[in-house]
């Protein structure tokens, strides 16, 4: 991508989003487009194809997406299948008409099947079935990524995915019902820590795998792979790196500095049993992740207590 390039940032708001916008501009990108929900509603085909007949973005990242945990997921599958293919479509089409050079979707790393080989390599994609406390979501997710691959092939247009792994940082969801288990765990023990709380308790038994990787190290290899001249269809992003839910509550409560003890409810779903992405081809391409797990929930900690100090904390 040429820094002169006008780059339209889907869901700047968003973790994601931000982080894109953080990372592009301390790059030299001075042209950087974004709209609000207010300004723009991309379940709104009408409304989208307007949007990019007006601006022409030379180049998209798609990250505006409804996103949950488990028990959001559980609870609104109708809204996350239908919000998350019609925003796909709605912009991989109109990218498409109005001639965008590069288009970047982002995906979850949910999309692979339950009981995927671990590490996941890209082509196990539709192999077997997905979990179902995500599978709505995950749906939606392969539809856009089959979208991009399938424009690319038909039209030659450079359009492509990347899957990551769950992702944390600075602009996370910190509600309680609908976020996802770091951020929960950061404003659990937070607030255990503040009411002097004897105990925290989580969901499952704490023993589900799961990699993690931060927002700013995402958006690193985002840019990364919109930089290379012919990127492959869908590639993971991840840390290579897994701990446990009840690891990964110990590193939170270190972090935090609370000292009451962890309780598990055994009665709550614990999810897929592993999720560790392959990132053997993203490595051989030349990128990997810089923040480790302690140092980026540091940071991340740092940086929930400056947004709720700000009252810009989401959730």
């Amino acid at each position: 991508m040429d820094p002169s390039w006008k780059v339209y940032i889907s869901g700047h708001r968003g973790m994601v989003g931000s982080a894109l916008v953080r990372k592009l501009t301390s790059l030299g990108y001075e042209n950087i487009e974004t709209a609000t929900r207010d300004e723009l509603d991309l379940t709104d085909q009408t409304a989208v194809r307007r949007f990019y007949e007006l601006e022409r973005p030379d180049a998209v990242v798609i990250a505006a997406a409804k996103v949950g945990g488990i028990g959001a997921n559980s609870t609104y599958p109708a809204d996350f299948i239908y919000e998350n293919l019609i925003i796909a479509a709605n912009q991989i089409q109109a990218a498409f008409e109005f001639g965008v050079k590069r288009l970047l979707f982002l995906g979850s790393s949910c999309i692979y099947p339950k009981f995927a080989p671990q590490p996941m390599p890209e082509d196990c994609l539709l192999t077997s079935e997905l979990e179902p406390t995500n599978e709505p979501y995950a749906i939606a997710k392969i539809a856009g990524l089959k979208m991009c691959q399938y424009y690319r092939k038909q039209f030659g247009v450079q359009f492509h995915s990347l899957m990551p792994t769950n992702l944390y940082g600075p602009g996370d969801n910190y509600d309680l019902e609908n976020s996802h288990v770091l951020p929960a765990l950061i404003r659990k023990f937070h607030e255990a820590k503040e009411n002097g709380d004897g105990e925290v308790v989580m969901w499952g038994s704490g023993t589900p795998q799961r990699e993690f990787l931060h927002v700013d190290d995402l958006a690193d290899a985002s840019i990364f792979l919109m930089n290379l001249e012919s990127p492959p269809d869908w590639v993971n992003v991840g840390s290579g790196d897994e701990v446990t839910i009840r690891e990964l509550a110990e590193t939170v409560k270190a972090a935090i500095g609370y000292k009451g003890e962890i309780v598990q409810d055994t009665t709550k779903p614990d999810g897929t049993p592993r999720k560790l992405l392959d990132v053997s081809l993203l490595n051989k391409l030349g990128w990997q992740r810089k923040i480790d797990l302690s140092s980026g929930i540091k940071l991340t900690y740092e940086s929930f207590l400056n947004e709720q100090k700000a009252g810009t904390i989401r959730g």
